[in-house]
């Protein structure tokens, strides 16, 4: 069983800006000389038919102290799409990754819906600085298929060499309609693979079993620790999450010798709720990272990390 140590929360985006007014969800890591560099899901205050937009940022962190904050970024990390494209209304962070002195950043679109709250697919930008993306075409590199109808988000790429690459993601499995009337969707969490990190192959399989009822499964992260991969992820119940504490997100986690077939067992997560504080009711969208040594897990809160993020750090 691994076992975490809890250092608190980093950044909470505490009404900084117009565009940044609440939220800081699905943090991910990339590694500079000097500082961390945290990017994040956020969205704009609410307006008055009670709908917001989403965009993506990043936050600057001392390597040797992530709870020290040294630069918060001014203004979104890219445009949001035009008039009926797949992210006009949000681009939801995932994953960056640095090929050919090119940052690529794999994100998650919305477009909102009229039977449906909305609909997610996924896109891809680069950036040669990792500030400002610019999204290589106006459609999604991974949307719906035949076998994948609907909600394809939260990409985590990984890339082993520059002809293997390997993506974890979210995919939509049904709509349902709750008691009250709010609808709500599943997803479970799918692989692809591809030669160039454009063009992706998947077989729309889910690839972890499920173990609560209309399970939801999102945000994989994976780090390889003594000859295997480890994998921690966020799962929830399908209904009654939102008034429930019990049935919001956890951290789970899988094992693989070979990145495709998985093994679950989530009393090995060794991360849990707090008993109070920003993280007492849900911890959600983990990503592990090797810091100098250290493996540290960045994740959210409460309330899908409307209140920010945190980290905790590995005992070895």
């Amino acid at each position: 069983m691994f076992k975490w140590e809890k250092k608190g929360v980093i950044f909470s985006p505490s009404k900084n800006s117009n565009w940044m007014d609440s939220y800081s969800q699905c943090p991910y890591t990339v590694l500079f000389e000097k500082f961390i560099r945290i990017y994040f899901s956020t969205r704009e205050k609410k307006d008055l038919n009670d709908q917001f937009k989403s965009y993506s940022g990043y936050i600057d962190v001392d390597r040797s102290d992530p709870k020290k904050v040294l630069n918060v970024c001014e203004e979104p990390i890219m445009e949001l799409g035009g008039l009926g494209e797949f992210d006009e209304f949000g681009s939801m962070a995932g994953s960056v990754i640095l090929h050919n002195n090119e940052y690529l950043l794999y994100y998650c679109g919305w477009q909102r819906s009229l039977s449906t709250p909305y609909n997610w697919a996924i896109g891809l930008a680069k950036s040669v600085d990792g500030k400002k993306f610019k999204k290589i075409s106006n459609g999604p590199i991974l949307g719906p298929t035949s076998n994948e109808p609907f909600l394809q988000a939260c990409p985590i790429v990984y890339k082993l060499s520059d002809s293997n690459w390997h993506m974890y993601y979210l995919s939509g499995t049904k709509w349902i309609k709750s008691k009250n009337g709010k609808k709500e969707s599943q997803y479970l969490l799918m692989h692809a693979s591809s030669n160039n990190g454009i063009d992706w192959k998947r077989n729309g399989i889910p690839i972890l079993e499920t173990s609560v009822h209309l399970e939801c499964q999102t945000s994989c992260s994976i780090i390889k620790f003594k000859g295997l991969y480890h994998m921690f992820f966020s799962y929830r119940h399908g209904l009654e999450f939102r008034e429930n504490n019990s049935k919001g997100y956890r951290i789970g986690y899988a094992q693989s010798d070979d990145m495709i077939n998985w093994s679950r067992d989530d009393k090995m997560s060794g991360i849990d709720v707090s008993t109070s504080g920003w993280d007492s009711e849900m911890v959600a969208y983990p990503h592990v990272a090797n810091v100098d040594g250290k493996i540290l897990m960045f994740y959210c809160g409460n309330h899908f990390g409307k209140n920010g993020f945190g980290y905790a750090e590995l005992k070895i």
